[in-house]
């Protein structure tokens, strides 16, 4: 009955089984935090019963639904996983930063849109944007350098003065139709 009281700041659940089916016994073992008590002799399905029973009530609501896998994104010549954090470009392996994956992943949700420095500051590196914080431009910079020219020769990440940054699309839509988001 230890474990129960051990780690009061980690949530797991605890069932207890003990050789006394004492009333004393059932209600301290309750009482210092195991969620279920169970005395011996038991029926193996009757334990199998309640350890279910105990995960349905503990389990969050998050966990209750699957996680759905994160889809890959697509846009012209670079494709970006984000279950394996992984890029290509033009079928190529991009080795890229934690910060830079992150802010090329938003960038790429956003294809076509302007994503403004506050959003990709708040975003990627989960803060507030300061004017003359220069971090984001940085980052973008090296993207672009890890990208290297598109196909059509311009640029794939353009500035927009004052407000932020887009990821461009590419301009032959019939050429190029794994440039819709999460084709696969």
């Amino acid at each position: 009955m230890k474990c129960c009281d051990e780690s009061p700041d980690v949530a797991y659940p605890c069932l207890v089984t003990h050789g006394s089916g004492e009333d004393v016994d059932r209600i301290v073992g309750l009482e210092i935090g195991a969620d279920d008590y169970l005395p011996k002799p038991f029926n193996p399905r009757e334990l199998v019963a309640r350890i279910r029973a105990i995960l349905r009530r503990t389990r969050s609501p998050e966990a209750a639904h699957e996680t759905p896998i994160p889809e890959m994104l697509r846009v012209g010549d670079i494709e970006l996983d984000p279950a394996t954090r992984t890029v290509r470009h033009a079928g190529k392996p991009v080795d890229l930063t934690s910060v830079e994956f992150n802010l090329l992943q938003v960038l790429l949700r956003e294809a076509g849109r302007v994503v403004t420095r506050e959003d990709l500051a708040a975003s990627v590196l989960s803060r507030k944007f300061s004017p003359f914080d220069r971090s984001i431009d940085m980052h973008v910079s090296k993207v672009r350098k890890k990208l290297g020219d598109s196909n059509g020769g311009t640029d794939h990440i353009k500035t927009i003065r004052g407000v932020g940054y887009i990821l461009t699309r590419p301009r032959d839509t019939g050429s190029h139709d794994e440039a819709r988001r999460g084709a696969k």
